[in-house]
């Protein structure tokens, strides 16, 4: 966990990623249609990848990627961040983080 925590630190969003996967792709697009520029780490291009993703299937990310941290906080998959913000919840979670400054629906 420290790994993760290391990686998250001083960041409002961070998605853990891998550059061939479409539903990673469709929740960094999804955090970005806020206007939030998330760090992306793509776990497939790291060297100690292996390492990062087993801290995160530890953390309870099935599948390992997206994995989704607002505010330091793990919010979860591609499923968490879609159902937060049908709920119309994500913005709010963003605001709180820093991660973006204004929202109007």
């Amino acid at each position: 966990m420290d790994m993760l925590a290391t990686l998250t630190v001083d960041k409002p969003v961070v998605i853990f990623s891998k550059s061939t996967c479409c539903m990673s792709h469709t929740v960094k697009a999804l955090i970005s249609s806020f206007g939030a520029n998330p760090a992306v780490i793509e776990v497939d291009k790291m060297p100690n990848g292996h390492q990062v993703e087993r801290a995160l299937l530890q953390l309870g990310c099935r599948p390992s990627v997206p994995a989704v941290f607002i505010g330091q906080q793990f919010i979860g998959g591609a499923d968490e961040v879609i159902s937060l913000n049908v709920q119309n919840k994500l913005a709010q979670l963003l605001l709180s983080a820093r991660a973006i400054f204004l929202w109007i629906r």
